[in-house]
């Protein structure tokens, strides 16, 4: 495949394949003075077997993964190109397909490196790349992707047959033993990918072809150095000098020199004096730090520069920190936001999205350079990846703490070690923003001064710098960044500019850069040194909550209006209603109109906001909880008497409720006097012990025909009446006001035509008894009403029938006599309206029947007692007994027991 490209191999594992090819240009620029490699890896979505979800359904702009996938291709191969190697080389690499289950980068820096190998170009490899990952405390060689969700180690090695090339790390605070352990396995791993591509390149690989070589000759060379060597030491001896006026020092010294050359006519000096003169440089610097251990600035072969930390430095932010350490200067900055906003991953290999995110900013002022803003930058994006991986250890558990973050990092001074620098501002904002990081993450880089033996190439002497300037990084031959928190390592990446480093000195650079990062540790626990609390300053407010799938789709109707009245923002995943909002009052004006428009489950005791849809005689109809309705009876309108509804509510008045309950049907019953202050309570004389009564008139038991005789949970009892007629009563609870919905009501006053005002009687006045013939009438007149609005297709033998199961009878009371009832009041200040089950009250014997007693309490209101089997049925009409609430039957009358 791809025959016409200087190198092409393709790599398979499983069902994961990845094409790489190499290709160089012809002839290199004659002013160019370094190696223009370019590594190009494509994720395309074919290989998955997806359509791009684009507009125009192609693969845009590299994304920020396969951006790092190319660095990790390019850092291992650059250096071993040779020296004066300045002809433009192009890497593509493709994956052809994935299995989803291998990660495509490793395998396509093996492939890279054979198909070098098979190409003409020169290039002193093979390299072996290797993933090492750890579960339960043991190493696992190249996990799947499945695999490296369990482990606590992403280790990614590269290497020569001898030395080490490039180290890429994220782990969860691993030590730095255990570290070298995995370092040292990962290297004797690797390296057996190499004798493989040899023989590949013996079968099939191309002859080496002649690339023009541009290097100086060593007669300019020296004429250069020894122009230039002088002034350059004086610069670099003078500690006093900072980055800038050093800079411009070395750059003075740069012109004097060219303007020499220029008076002696050396155009072949000329060519090359940039690239010499900075070899001087590299040259004079590092035979002070090796010989007498001087650094540029000053400072000690491990001395860390002066630190500077500072939190919440912007209040209104959800966090922010400033660190310094010497001319280094960062700002972080954090945003939380909703799971909503997490990135979502196009990749073809891991989880689809990602809630933790580091974006890293290099402007150009942070140098003193003027420069164009473009897209996505490949060192900014590898630098961000880096110091997200160090903080990514000490996160919450999404479970924990749900909420997306994104950490800014703007540079706005560098000198060396920016990366590291954001992992100590972005740690320190993070605390700063509320969330409850375990502890702080600090990072430093090491660099690495070195001699080597120009007859064996080996390192004959080396130091070991601790917190490096950006000259030194520029100079030396090793960028080794080392993050952690004071238990382990979360993150490396070392970038190195010979061919090469032996394993044994960077497992060395390991205990330096831990007492570093410990002393840092140590400046930021000063500042700040535990999470401030959530609700302090601007942090956003985050509530999660669930609902049905019928609710949901009434919240997504609602939702835009629901952000534009109060200002939060909702975002519905997975079944999963996720509310943010800026402050506190604005997330409860979301709530509450949420709550509103949708409706949550209905909780007895709870408050709720609703509007009185209707108002009718005996109470109002309130709409609430998303569309529901429930009854506002009128002796739950106010602790004190009423007397109309209307002098109280009014339709599309907002009113703030509390729910008391239900009723047999289901009906809901809401309460208004359950959300005002209790007034001072009374004592029950009747029930001679303390029961809270409320301040106004309760109304009685009303009797409501073909109400279910039962409930769900209810066992029937079974009493006769004086012609065999049987009744079947609940044994459970009837409530005092039965409910009706607003449909059954109006259906009711329809069928009984216009409602005639009540006449109201005075609370002293007793119940007027009417004729048995009059009660007689009433009752029939009653009952045809009553069956006509409920029922209007029962013939007159079902009437009957349905009157002749009502079992033990009592007088029904005329309209206008039970609207007396709520205004009656007797001497023991007991009301009926209020009994329950297990009330003990005094009743006299008002009727003795064949199968039970009729039973008069104080305020005129009747209830019944059934004979039992070899029971006492000697009453006299009058006598007065004591008895308790037992039952209520499906009219609402209570049924008593006999306790004496």
């Amino acid at each position: 495949m791809a025959r016409f490209a200087n190198g092409s191999v393709v790599i398979s594992m499983d069902d994961t394949h990845v094409l790489s090819t190499v290709a160089a240009a012809k002839s290199s620029e004659p002013v160019r003075d370094f190696l223009p490699l370019t590594v190009d890896y494509q994720e395309k979505q074919y290989a998955q077997g997806v359509i791009p979800t684009t507009y125009m359904r192609r693969e845009g702009a590299p994304k920020e993964r396969e951006l790092l996938c190319g660095r990790i291709i390019d850092r291992p191969i650059r250096p071993l190109f040779p020296s004066g190697f300045y002809h433009e080389v192009q890497i593509t690499v493709n994956v052809i397909s994935s299995d989803g289950k291998q990660d495509p980068d490793v395998m396509a820096a093996n492939a890279s490196s054979a198909a070098l190998m098979l190409s003409d170009i020169p290039w002193n490899g093979p390299i072996g790349v290797i993933r090492v990952g750890r579960i339960d405390g043991k190493f696992v060689l190249n996990p799947t992707v499945d695999e490296l969700g369990l482990s606590d180690l992403n280790l990614v090695y590269a290497c020569s047959r001898d030395k080490t090339l490039m180290i890429d790390v994220q782990a969860r605070e691993i030590t730095e033993r255990d570290l070298q352990a995995g370092m040292k396995l990962a290297h004797a791993e690797a390296i057996k990918c190499i004798d493989p591509q040899i023989r590949l390149a013996k079968r099939a690989g191309k002859l080496k072809k002649e690339y023009k070589i541009s290097l100086i000759s060593d007669k300019s060379y020296e004429k250069i150095r020894t122009l230039s060597e002088a002034p350059i030491e004086e610069v670099f001896t003078d500690s006093t000098y900072g980055k800038f006026e050093r800079g411009e020092a070395l750059e003075n010294i740069t012109q004097t020199v060219k303007a020499k050359l220029e008076e002696e006519c050396d155009e072949d000096s000329l060519k090359f004096l940039h690239k010499a003169v900075d070899t001087v440089r590299k040259q004079v610097i590092r035979k002070r730090i090796i010989e007498k251990g001087l650094r540029v600035d000053g400072r000690q072969l491990d001395q860390v520069r002066p630190l500077y930390c500072e939190s919440s430095t912007y209040p209104i932010l959800h966090g922010s920190a400033l660190f310094s350490r010497g001319d280094t200067q960062v700002l972080c900055t954090v945003t939380l936001g909703a799971p909503g906003d997490a990135q979502r991953l196009d990749s073809i290999v891991g989880p689809p999205t990602k809630r933790f995110m580091l974006h890293y900013s290099f402007p150009p002022f942070s140098i003193n350079e003027v420069a164009k803003r473009g897209g996505l930058n490949r060192r900014e994006v590898g630098h961000g990846t880096l110091a997200e991986k160090a903080l990514l250890a000490v996160l919450p558990p999404e479970s924990e703490f749900p909420y997306t973050v994104r950490v800014n990092s703007e540079v706005m001074a560098s000198d060396g070690s920016t990366s590291m620098a954001s992992i100590c501002g972005g740690s320190m904002a993070l605390m700063d923003a509320g969330i409850p990081v375990r502890e702080h993450v600090a990072g430093v880089s090491v660099g690495l001064v070195s001699e080597v033996d120009p007859t064996t190439g080996d390192i004959s002497s080396y130091r070991i710098l601790t917190d490096i300037l950006g000259l030194e990084d520029h100079l030396g031959d090793m960028d080794f960044k080392i993050a952690g928190t004071r238990k382990g390592i979360t993150a490396i990446q070392l970038d190195i500019k010979p061919a090469g480093i032996p394993l044994d000195i960077i497992c060395e650079s390991l205990e330096p850069a831990r007492k570093a990062r410990n002393q840092i540790l140590d400046h930021m626990d000063q500042e700040i040194s535990s999470a401030r609390a959530i609700n302090d300053g601007s942090s956003p407010r985050l509530a999660t909550l669930s609902f049905s799938s019928d609710s949901l789709r009434k919240l997504l109707f609602h939702r835009k209006k629901v952000e534009q009245e109060t200002g939060a923002r909702v975002s519905v995943s997975d079944g999963t209603v996720t509310i943010v909002a800026k402050t506190q009052p604005i997330m409860d004006k979301a709530l509450e109109k949420i709550e509103f428009l949708v409706g949550r489950e209905i909780e007895i005791g709870r408050a709720y906001k609703g509007v009185v849809s209707s108002i009718k005689e005996y109470g109002a109809f309130v709409e609430f909880n998303g569309g529901q309705h429930g009854l506002l009876h009128i002796s739950e309108l106010s602790h004190e008497p009423v007397s109309k509804v209307s002098d109280v509510v009014s339709v599309g008045q907002v009113l703030s409720l509390t729910c008391i309950g239900q009723d047999v049907r289901g009906n809901i019953k809401l309460s208004l006097k359950a959300t005002l202050p209790h007034p001072h309570k009374k004592k029950d004389l009747a029930s001679n012990h303390t029961d809270p009564l409320p301040s106004q008139e309760i109304v009685g038991w009303t009797a409501v025909e073909n109400m279910p005789s039962r409930g769900a949970d209810c066992e029937p009892s079974v009493s006769k009446d004086e012609d065999n007629m049987m009744e079947e009563t609940p044994e459970c609870s009837t409530p005092a006001v039965i409910i009706r919905s607003a449909a059954e009501c109006d259906a009711q006053e329809a069928a009984n035509g216009p409602t005639k005002k009540r006449p109201k009687m005075a609370k002293s006045s007793p119940k007027p008894s009417k004729p048995a013939s009059e009660r007689q009438e009433v009752k029939r007149t009653t009952a045809k009403k009553t069956s006509g609005a409920l029922n209007a297709k029962k013939n007159k033998k079902e009437k009957a029938e349905d009157s002749a199961s009502d079992g033990l009878e009592l007088d029904t009371v005329p309209e206008q006599n039970k609207s007396s009832v709520q205004n009656y009041s007797s001497p023991s200040n007991f009301r009926s309206g209020s009994m329950k089950l297990g009330d003990v009250v005094t009743a006299k014997v008002y009727q003795i029947r064949a199968y039970g007693l009729v039973l008069e309490l104080s305020d005129g209101v009747r209830g019944m007692h059934k004979f039992e089997e070899n029971g006492r049925n000697t009453f006299e009409v009058g006598q007065e007994l004591l008895v308790k609430c037992a039952s209520f039957n499906s009219k609402g009358i209570p049924v008593f027991s006999l306790l004496d």
